[in-house]
């Protein structure tokens, strides 16, 4: 039975609620993730290149998906940053094959890519997170994941984590109930909503430039941001009150 709920002081915040991202913060599936964008546009800049008759220029897996991808709906991610390098494509539809040359069936190629890769290595947990996540559980306060990932419930039930949390506002939520996605605030004030508890009484965890921002964005009391590789400076900079390299840093009570 889910123990009463009550205040705890996180990094020496009183906070009701722990609203999380998953990718890069409890999975390790940010791995995942940046090497299917990889592969995705890798191909596609690839084939563009041999079409149009320019030089092939890599999608940069650090610096580009920090800045143009992480954290966002992968539609958003996928129009973002073919605009960084100058590429406009039509919309398309959700129902686009992944053949479309389109922003839809782009993002759909990457979701089958991201899917084959997780069927194949699983997903692994940061245990520093996990821990956590379950003291918070006991201690009796409301949890929450907010993921732009439409495999969010998917990934949280390979990880027998899905039963922890209170609320999940994923992908597909957002787009059922048309929330934009980060850095808008949207889906962390949906979670904090659904929770019951006001933003500035919960604490928002990210790893991603347009999660964080979206959690400052979001007026909550206390915003982490957990280095996994976007830099501490400019996680900083977008907004964390606080940086972590694992949440196991993070003090309780």
């Amino acid at each position: 039975m889910r123990a009463q709920r009550r205040a705890t002081r996180l990094a020496g915040i009183e906070i009701d609620a722990l609203i999380l991202d998953l990718d890069g913060v409890i999975t390790r599936t940010a791995r995942v993730h940046a090497a299917a964008w990889k592969r995705l546009f890798d191909d596609y800049l690839r084939q563009r290149a041999t079409r149009d008759g320019t030089p092939f220029s890599p999608f940069d897996a650090g610096r580009e998906y920090a800045e143009h991808v992480d954290g966002k709906p992968r539609y958003d991610g996928v129009r973002d940053f073919l605009a960084s390098r100058g590429i406009e494509l039509p919309l398309g539809t959700p129902d686009d094959p992944p053949e479309a040359e389109t922003v839809a069936g782009l993002g759909n190629r990457k979701n089958i890519l991201f899917v084959e890769a997780l069927e194949s290595h699983g997903a692994e947990v940061f245990e520093g997170s996990v821990r956590l996540i379950r003291s918070m559980r006991a201690a009796g306060l409301g949890l929450a994941v907010v993921s732009a990932s439409r495999n969010c419930q998917l990934v949280l039930r390979r990880t027998g984590l899905l039963d922890l949390f209170d609320v999940v506002v994923d992908g597909l939520y957002a787009a059922e109930h048309d929330l934009p996605g980060k850095p808008a605030p949207d889906t962390f004030l949906c979670a904090a909503r659904s929770l019951g508890v006001p933003p500035e009484r919960a604490a928002v965890v990210e790893d991603a430039l347009a999660g964080v921002a979206a959690g400052r964005a979001g007026g909550f009391g206390l915003v982490i941001g957990v280095d996994r590789g976007a830099g501490r400076d400019r996680l900083s900079k977008a907004g964390a009150d606080i940086v972590v390299g694992d949440l196991a840093e993070v003090s309780i009570g």
